[in-house]
């Protein structure tokens, strides 16, 4: 991973760096994002960019990761309510839909199948150790932990981006959140029922 720039003003063109990149990529995916965009939207140049990130998928990698770092802190698991969970990322899709976009053109661009990213048991541990200790407690139905979690992931995002049938928005009433959040809270809880 790159460091960031010491400098105050280092920093802040590393910051404009990453959102503007964060856009292009969201949008465009991987072969699809443009350099070009990201430096002028960025008000920097190639060089800077290059300098920090060594190249464009660098560049990417740098937002990919720390984009699931951000959903595993922001959304942190609680195994011994794993319905509030489901809810909290479907919550997550809905604030920031360009995360789940970045994922979706890393399966489809770099890794069709299989695990997401190559250090899956790094990233999944804690939640998969927490799924365990609730399976032990008898709070959740017996099974592998890992099909338990990814059903649970599948399942809160329904509505999100990537959606085959439907991408919900954040701007659609409230009220048809709400329904969507109870249906999912009521499924998950009759998926991990012990």
């Amino acid at each position: 991973m790159a460091e960031k720039p010491l400098t105050a003003r280092g920093a802040a063109t590393w910051d404009r760096i990453i959102e503007a990149a964060t856009d292009e990529f969201a949008r465009h995916g991987i072969a699809g994002a443009r350099i070009e965009r990201v430096v002028e939207t960025a008000r920097t140049n190639k060089a800077q960019l290059y300098a920090y990130f060594g190249s464009k998928e660098g560049l990417f990698d740098e937002i990919f990761f720390a984009s699931l770092e951000r959903i595993m802190t922001v959304v942190p698991i609680d195994a011994t309510d794993l319905a509030d969970w489901a809810v909290r990322l479907y919550d997550e899709y809905l604030r920031r839909p360009d995360l789940i976009r970045l994922a979706t053109w890393t399966r489809l661009e770099r890794r069709p199948a299989g695990h997401l990213v190559a250090d899956a048991d790094r990233m999944d541990a804690t939640k998969l150790s927490a799924i365990a200790d609730a399976q032990a407690a008898g709070l959740v139905r017996a099974g592998d932990p890992f099909h338990l979690m990814a059903m649970i992931i599948a399942m809160s995002m329904a509505w999100s981006p990537v959606s085959n049938v439907y991408a919900a928005t954040a701007g659609e009433p409230g009220e048809v959140h709400d329904q969507r959040r109870e249906l999912l809270r009521e499924s998950v809880h009759r998926v991990i029922a012990p």
